[in-house]
């Protein structure tokens, strides 16, 4: 890890974003699992397809960072936020929660070989470019960041013309990604009752 805080107490004015996705989750798995996906699936709009290392890499530090935020960060009834920007060709992913005394060591301890957990923070040293942690800002907890500097694979980034999505198309998306429980796939329907 590279930085912290800096010395004076600021953190350090970064450039304005080319492109943000900014949202919400439950401090709870599935939020880190939704998190995780849409963090995928907006890399892919905006030219990192699923499959390219880019959005793999950054896919896998998301897992990791919310699994922390849900795991050592949560404070019931508040939630974790996830924030994705590309600036200047260096994709950074966020992850903010309101729990500020419990604070990631800036270089990970050796995992018990044992263990079952406790690698996370070392996997995220191991892929990003530059990770850190930073106070939050005019609230209790912190952010935890993680940089991957982006090299372009797969389709174009191209501007997509399209209305700006309404709360309601935000809830039905965020449904139909939450839909993976039993009976949610057309193969586990039930069709107890139908006549033949």
């Amino acid at each position: 890890m590279k930085s912290a805080t800096p010395p004076n107490g600021h953190n350090p004015q970064r450039p304005p974003s080319e492109r943000e996705f900014t949202m919400r989750f439950t401090s709870t798995p599935r939020g880190a699992r939704l998190a995780r996906r849409l963090v995928s699936h907006r890399l892919n709009d905006w030219g990192h397809p699923y499959t390219t290392p880019v959005n793999e890499t950054l896919t896998l530090i998301t897992v990791e960072l919310t699994a922390n935020a849900v795991r050592h960060g949560h404070v019931p009834g508040r939630d974790f936020r996830v924030r994705l920007t590309l600036t200047e060709g260096i994709l950074r992913i966020e992850v903010t929660d309101t729990r500020a005394e419990k604070q990631p060591p800036s270089t990970p301890p050796t995992p018990d070989p044992s263990s079952e957990s406790g690698r996370g923070l070392h996997l995220v040293a191991a892929l990003a470019d530059d990770w850190g942690v930073s106070p939050r800002l005019a609230a209790p907890g912190k952010t935890v960041w993680a940089e991957l500097r982006a090299r372009q694979h797969g389709h174009p980034v191209t501007q997509r013309v399209a209305p700006d999505p309404t709360d309601v198309d935000l809830l039905l998306a965020t449904a139909l990604l939450l839909r993976d429980g039993p009976g949610s796939r057309p193969e586990d329907a039930s069709h107890g009752d139908r006549r033949r």
